[in-house]
């Protein structure tokens, strides 16, 4: 008798195991409350500690809070986890975070080997190399030269390639932990070029001391798409992510924005009033609210608005988005969502 209740009860315990093994993180989410967002903390533009207000901001930093706005109709329902370079995959593996949103590069290796996939993409970018006034004036200048980049990125691969490719001898290469300390090492001497994705160098120099000093070489060496990422295997939470991000920039192609929100609201066009949840089961179907996407433009905006309060012109840190792959499809860039519908 007792090897048979015994029997039973592993039954049940396999028996209800895959169910608990398959509960998606959008659950854990919503039932806890609060979201764990990973994201650099060292990053200008991107995701940084904002000396004035003690908080995470930056261009990354929104799209946490746009998920948060989504799920719990606050933006600041979010526990930040800075992470670096050589940790961030691991910490998506393990549930330490939910999501990290932190200037990451879409790979093949990435995307099937490290146990995360990815969401849709929010800048595309490509690494480029700073150097002081006078040093070079294109990359070929710097055969021979020292290198510094950020440990266990793919700036790091990229740079390494491209020496190797060409030969060149006597060329060094350092790394560091975060790009902070890469730009420490570089304005101190330690090395002859700074190279990262072209909107981190923007970042770094827009906040070293005599920005005019420094110069980007107008090479590109890579291609750069950067997205958050989730845990592996998780098509529920990965979805309702990642047409969070969507609705960001299909706001901006319908031309809403958080300032014209209320008047859109109004609206009586049938693709209009199911973006906003006023018809259909768009939200249900996605396992969110109804009205995710009015939450999200409320606390956020579109997506360009998004970009223009950290790359904008009026930024610190500003890049130009016009003509760029970082502009909407139909003015010649990447950035178009899929439909809503």
């Amino acid at each position: 008798m007792k090897r048979l209740w015994i029997g039973w009860l592993a039954l049940l315990l396999l028996g209800a195991w895959p169910a608990l093994a398959q509960q998606s993180r959008l659950e854990v989410v919503k039932s806890r409350g609060r979201l764990v967002c990973g994201v650099n903390a060292v990053l200008p533009g991107f995701g940084f500690l904002d000396q004035r207000t003690g908080k995470y901001a930056g261009f990354d930093v929104e799209f946490c809070r746009a998920v948060s706005a989504a799920l719990f109709g606050d933006p600041d329902k979010v526990d930040y986890v800075p992470l670096d370079a050589r940790v961030r995959f691991q910490a998506v593996q393990n549930g330490e975070v939910d999501v990290a949103f932190r200037n990451t590069t879409v790979t093949a290796n990435r995307d099937g080997a490290l146990g995360v996939d990815f969401l849709p993409v929010t800048f595309y970018d490509g690494q480029g190399v700073m150097v002081k006034k006078g040093r070079a004036n294109a990359l070929r200048d710097l055969e021979g030269a020292t290198f510094c980049t950020t440990q266990g990125t793919t700036n790091e691969k990229n740079i390494s390639d491209y020496i190797r490719a060409r030969k060149w001898r006597n060329t060094r290469l350092l790394t560091f932990e975060d790009g902070a300390k890469v730009m420490a090492a570089f304005l101190q001497g330690r090395c002859d070029a700074f190279t990262a994705d072209k909107s981190q160098l923007v970042g770094f120099r827009a906040t070293a001391p005599n920005p005019e000093e420094l110069v980007i070489l107008k090479e590109t060496i890579s291609k750069e798409p950067l997205a958050g990422f989730v845990r592996e295997n998780d098509s529920r939470w990965r979805d309702a992510l990642s047409w969070i991000v969507w609705a960001t920039i299909q706001a901006e192609e319908f031309g809403i924005t958080s300032k014209n929100l209320d008047q859109f609201l109004k609206s009586e066009v049938p693709e209009i009033r199911r973006f906003l949840g006023l018809d259909g089961t768009l939200g249900q179907d996605l396992g969110l609210p109804k009205d995710f996407v009015v939450r999200i433009l409320r606390a956020v905006g579109n997506y360009g608005e998004i970009y223009d309060r950290f790359f904008g012109p009026k930024s610190p840190f500003h890049i130009p988005r016009t003509g760029t792959l970082n502009a909407l499809q139909r003015y010649g860039g990447l950035m178009y969502s899929p439909p809503f519908r």
